[in-house]
């Protein structure tokens, strides 16, 4: 099911605004991936990424192009872990979190 303009819409507008949703954003999507829900965390993690620096900027960050970003968090990428790891860890920098992993 594709989404609608409205609601990418509103995720931007929001994460303009809301310093916590951001960083929920990128928690979530850490959060995912470490529970093997990679498919929900490329969607959280190209809202982001949508919603803040876009993907320009973080191809300059990282060193790679645009559309190679773009492609790895579509529906149909499949992003090496290392790949995940660098986008995490440039996107974890430009908001400016730390984050401390703790087995329940």
């Amino acid at each position: 099911m594709a989404l609608t303009r409205d609601f990418r819409e509103t995720v931007m507008a929001r994460a303009e605004t809301d310093d916590a949703f951001r960083v929920g954003l990128l928690t979530e999507a850490a959060e995912c991936i470490l529970g093997g829900e990679v498919d929900v965390a490329k969607t959280l993690l190209r809202d982001y990424v949508n919603a803040t620096l876009g993907f320009q900027e973080l191809g300059r960050i990282m060193d790679k192009k645009p559309e190679s970003l773009m492609r790895m968090l579509s529906a149909k990428g499949n992003p090496r872990a290392d790949n995940l790891a660098r986008l995490l860890t440039a996107l974890r920098e430009h908001e400016g979190v730390e984050w401390t992993v703790r087995a329940a």
